[in-house]
């Protein structure tokens, strides 16, 4: 499929346009209802774990159609704020959209926030109720209305499915203009933030980024990572529901179970973060070398091959070619991978399309929707993060002598601003819709973006140069031995604010295992050894002034955040020196 400039992804809008919606777009609700009335027997919300549990769109509509009613015969008003919080279930889908039924405004909120944290947020809201699995409905949201069950078998709280008010009772509709939802994202920066998104704001994104590549009501999703997430919310479950396609939610982020969803859920669509397919791809591969060397030999001859007719001339021969290696990674009968939330290795990107995978690297920011580029399935870049879309403008503020800048968004699925921090909002919208990013990056031929780092994880160093971490820990995804490493600065020079360059690095803990098992004495040394190793390796890479001149071996995980992300102020904190 080719780009389409002129919105005829979206053409089909316009049969339902000034029927069952009046505006440009229509809200979260209208387009969950054109789609029920387009596929009412295509299944859309589904379990597999603990039980299986499938929702057609048709009794998903009238579940959560009749969960509107019931919180607006709560008092739920247009403009209320109600929560929802708890591990990916067709119950949390259920309770977003029925919240969006009722005219209120949805507050997703990450179900692994501590008790307190999240009470802050909760506050911080102003919500009126509060949907939530059983087994934290009493530990927060002490001061809510009302508080909804996710889960059944809960005798203190209504059930979210038994909460069924049939009578469509009077409210006011949102428009698309109005705010749908309110995510906090602390990202890797601290404080939290609320970032309003509006319904005009979830479904353009949606729609813009179809222009990229093509998605059927035959497709099926696999919600995976935490759906608070603007990544998994829009990505996934917006996506999934906007072409009546189903959508599989995974509890758990563990590999077994993954691979076993993947392949009994039929999965097409498979949306992860690096880490997750850098360990996919690095067992496959290490699977294959263990065969041998020729065997190796010959699999990655023929992966080239296939890679290179794929990418010049539009023939994808490594889906039947590869089809039991494939199967190892239950991806046998997946279409397309994304792979978003930080830099992938352009390795890990290659070998995924030479496997006949359609892998697809994105970018993006929550203050955005959250996408604002895509690689496109048919022209995609290795080195870039995609290419922006139709109705979106990108430009780079400041460029350095490289090219390298600020870069800047502007279009339909730019945030209406922060809840309740006019402050915070001036700092990066600008009054004429402009958002600051805060990542550095440069734009080449074709609008494809390439990224270099985040301005403020800047290593200024005592020549003066700017390093991005970013750019150092990418050298590192592949090493088997490490599970996370974070490259951060260290004074060397108060005076001149000059910094070195310092890794912190958690190694993984089955290596770690290995050799104190096989080395209980001394195999604290000989770990610490190889970390240096991989280090040496890397610097060989690296220019001069980007080399890393002190390294730290740590016995804990680094703080990460829901999708896998350093919490890089908070490792500042804690091992500044």
């Amino acid at each position: 499929m080719k780009l389409c400039d002129d919105g005829a992804v979206w053409k089909w809008l316009d049969e339902f346009r000034g029927k069952d919606f009046t505006g440009e777009w229509p809200t979260v609700v209208e387009l969950f209802d054109i789609t029920t009335k387009r596929y009412p027997d295509n299944n859309s919300f589904i379990a597999m774990s603990p039980k299986t549990e499938v929702f057609t769109y048709t009794q998903a509509h009238e579940k959560i159609s009749r969960f509107g009613n019931w919180l607006v015969s709560q008092g739920v008003r247009k403009g209320d704020r109600v929560g929802v919080s708890g591990k990916n279930s067709p119950e949390w889908a259920i309770a977003y959209l029925g919240i969006l039924y009722s005219g209120a405004i949805v507050v997703p909120l990450d179900y692994a926030l501590h008790d307190d944290e999240m009470e802050k947020l909760i506050d911080f809201a102003g919500l009126k109720g509060l949907c939530i699995d059983k087994e934290r409905i009493n530990a927060v949201g002490k001061q809510v209305e009302f508080k909804i069950s996710l889960e059944g078998d809960d005798s203190d709280h209504p059930f979210i499915l038994d909460c069924q008010e049939a009578e469509e009772l009077s409210r006011v509709k949102a428009v698309e203009t109005d705010t749908a939802a309110i995510l906090f994202t602390s990202g890797t920066t601290g404080t939290p933030k609320g970032v309003m998104l509006s319904h005009k704001n979830l479904v353009s994104d949606c729609f813009m980024a179809q222009t990229q590549m093509t998605i059927y009501s035959t497709d099926v999703f696999y919600a995976i990572l935490p759906i608070h997430h603007a990544y998994t919310m829009l990505a996934v479950f917006v996506e999934s529901f906007s072409v009546g396609a189903s959508c599989i939610f995974g509890k758990r982020l563990v590999i077994s179970q993954v691979l076993k969803e993947l392949k009994d859920g039929h999965v097409t669509m498979f949306l992860g973060v690096p880490m997750l397919f850098n360990k996919m791809i690095a067992a496959l591969m290490k699977g294959v070398r263990k065969k041998g060397i020729l065997v190796y030999g010959v699999v990655r001859m023929m992966m080239g091959l296939s890679g290179l007719l794929k990418k010049q001339f539009g023939k994808n021969i490594g889906k039947k070619l590869f089809k039991p290696l494939l199967a190892q990674l239950s991806l046998a009968e997946n279409r397309i991978c994304i792979c978003g939330g930080g830099p992938l290795p352009p390795s890990t990107f290659r070998m995924f399309n030479e496997l006949g995978i359609d892998f697809v690297q994105g970018y993006g920011l929550t203050e955005a929707s959250p996408i604002t580029h895509l690689n496109p399935i048919y022209h995609f870049v290795l080195t870039s993060v995609g290419r922006s879309f139709p109705l979106e403008e990108v430009k780079i503020v400041d460029p350095d002598e490289d090219g390298n800048g600020l870069i800047y968004v502007k279009g339909p699925n730019t945030m209406q601003g922060y809840y309740h921090n006019e402050e915070a909002t001036k700092e990066v919208l600008s009054d004429d819709g402009w958002l600051n990013t805060g990542d550095v990056g440069h734009i080449g031929a074709d609008k494809f973006l390439y990224l270099t780092g985040r301005a403020k994880n800047i290593i200024v160093t005592e020549g003066g140069k700017n390093v991005f971490p970013e750019e150092i820990e990418d050298h590192f995804q592949l090493y088997d031995e490490i599970d996370t490493i974070c490259v951060i600065g260290y004074m060397l020079n108060k005076e001149t604010k000059s910094e070195g360059i310092r890794a912190l690095i958690y190694p993984d803990q089955k290596y770690v295992k290995e050799i104190m098992d096989t080395h209980p004495d001394d195999g604290g040394d000989i770990i610490g050894k190889r970390m240096e190793g991989i280090v040496s390796e890397v610097n060989k890479e690296l220019q001069s002034y980007k080399k890393i001149e002190r390294i730290t071996v740590v016995d804990e995980p680094l703080p990460m955040t829901s999708t896998k992300k350093v919490k890089r102020f908070l490792v500042r904190k804690q091992y500044q020196d």
